[in-house]
């Protein structure tokens, strides 16, 4: 063997390269095997640029309502999608660049090539250099995962986009199909709507995020459709040809009634699949749906062979995949003598959800119906912006947050919140759920003023009808 270690890392996304940073603080030695790019799709193709895309079609957006703040501004107001798009890239490269930083700083030994699992303990990586032999006494599997495509309609990179493409698109959608409206699908479709594309979204469910809060759903409908979109839910797309002017739909909308529409470009975000093919899995862990099954600390069925992140059940987010990483990585350094460690298994009733379309929409926890169906008698407060004196100072008074109590007992179940910088704010209510937090300390705690985080105090208060300012 060419490479002896404690622990190897298959993968250098948010989960791989955090599990690997931990388990060398702890002492362990360490190694992570990436075949493209440190940092892996969050930060190379997915949270981090898109963000950054998001960030700039923001600022379009305000400065071409500058007058709703008292301000003009001389000459016509133009993205510019070449530079927003080469923004981005930096903005990428830049982290990628520091994660590797991370690895040199913690000693931790980087194979660049295509690792396959010859054992639980041992692979073989395919690299420039030819073809190494490593082992270790752990191994944890970090693949994550990619886009699923249409059965009718392969992603080609030219009209028929999945997010890599539409990160850096080789032209400006003039109109845009968006298959699918989970977060990534409705991020893209805010961008492009924002950059001045006539945006269509078609959703098969019956509202438009549909793991979001109900009424969190149906206000970003009204806020999109306001901001131009054409919506249709309980709709799906039957087929899709492409041609070199672009891509006609054949769409069943909601009432049973076929439709056939032109656009310049479609973007599918329809789910993904996780990258466990070829990895040699297939007789050391138990998969579903190609998602390796997993305990709470991250071990597989076979031996010291764990998995983490989006190459496992879901939710599959970056955070959470982060939070799975140091666990793993305590619970080998346990089982390798390391008394000090005690591992906690994940939340995922604590696992926030973000996503950063505009308005920006933010959640953990239950639904309300969610909690009705799990039997809780509920109490539920929603506090809208235009009541809180920040929100309308920033001219962002379009949104509300909403919680969600158990009746009997005053549990946090759930806390959903629609607006400016919601995705700044649910940490709030996340650390409440971690620390079981009841209706009273959340009434007790002061907040401060003015800030839109207010909303949140008067939600509370409005669960028990105490609201000071509706």
């Amino acid at each position: 063997m060419s490479g002896n270690y404690d622990v190897i890392v298959l993968g250098s996304g948010p989960g791989g390269y955090v599990a690997a940073i931990r388990c060398a603080q702890l002492g362990l030695k360490t190694a992570i095997v990436e075949r493209e790019n440190l940092g892996g799709i969050c930060l190379n193709w997915g949270c981090i640029p898109t963000k950054a895309l998001l960030r700039s079609a923001e600022i379009l957006h305000y400065a071409q309502h500058a007058s709703d703040y008292g301000l003009k501004i001389a000459g016509k107001i133009e993205a510019d999608l070449d530079a927003v798009v080469k923004r981005s890239r930096g903005v990428a490269k830049q982290l990628s660049s520091g994660i590797a930083h991370l690895m040199k700083k913690n000693k931790i030994t980087v194979h660049m090539g295509e690792g396959v699992l010859t054992g639980a303990t041992t692979m073989t990586v395919k690299g420039e250099n030819g073809e190494e032999k490593l082992a270790a006494k752990h191994i944890i599997v970090a693949t994550g995962a990619r886009a699923r495509d249409l059965p009718f309609a392969k992603a080609d990179g030219d009209k028929v986009w999945t997010y890599r493409t539409a990160m850096t698109p080789p032209e400006m959608p003039k109109k845009l199909l968006v298959i699918g409206s989970g977060a990534i699908g409705i991020e893209f479709a805010s961008f492009y709507n924002d950059m001045g594309a006539d945006v269509t979204v078609v959703e098969m469910l019956d509202r438009i995020v549909p793991v979001e809060d109900h009424d969190v759903s149906s206000f970003l409908e009204k806020s999109l459709t306001k901001q131009g979109m054409t919506i249709m839910t309980g709709a799906g797309v039957e087929d899709i040809k492409v041609s070199a002017k672009g891509v006609t739909a054949t769409i069943k909308a909601k009432d049973g009634k076929i439709q056939t529409s032109e656009f310049t470009h479609c973007i599918t975000a329809i789910g993904i699949m996780p990258n466990t093919e070829n990895v040699g899995l297939e007789k050391l862990a138990d998969m579903d749906r190609g998602f390796i099954q997993i305990d709470p600390y991250g071990r597989t069925k076979s031996k010291g062979l764990w998995a983490i992140g989006d190459c496992t059940p879901g939710p599959w987010l970056a955070h959470k995949a982060s939070h799975e990483g140091v666990t793993a990585a305590e619970a080998i350094a346990q089982e390798l003598g390391n008394k000090d460690v005690h591992p906690h298994p994940l939340n995922r009733d604590a696992i926030p959800g973000c996503t950063y379309c505009h308005p920006q929409i933010a959640s953990v926890g239950m639904t309300e119906a969610k909690a009705k169906e799990a039997g809780h008698s509920v109490k539920v407060g929603t506090f809208p912006f235009i009541g809180n004196g920040k929100a309308i100072a920033l001219g962002e008074s379009e949104g509300f947050t909403k919680t969600v109590f158990d009746a009997k007992t005053g549990e946090l179940l759930g806390a959903h919140m629609v607006g400016a910088e919601v995705t700044e704010m649910i940490q709030g209510y996340t650390i409440g759920k971690t620390l079981e937090t009841t209706e009273a300390e959340l009434m007790q705690t002061v907040f401060p003023h003015p800030t839109i985080s207010e909303s949140m105090h008067e939600s509370v208060l409005g669960a028990y009808g105490k609201a000071l300012h509706i």
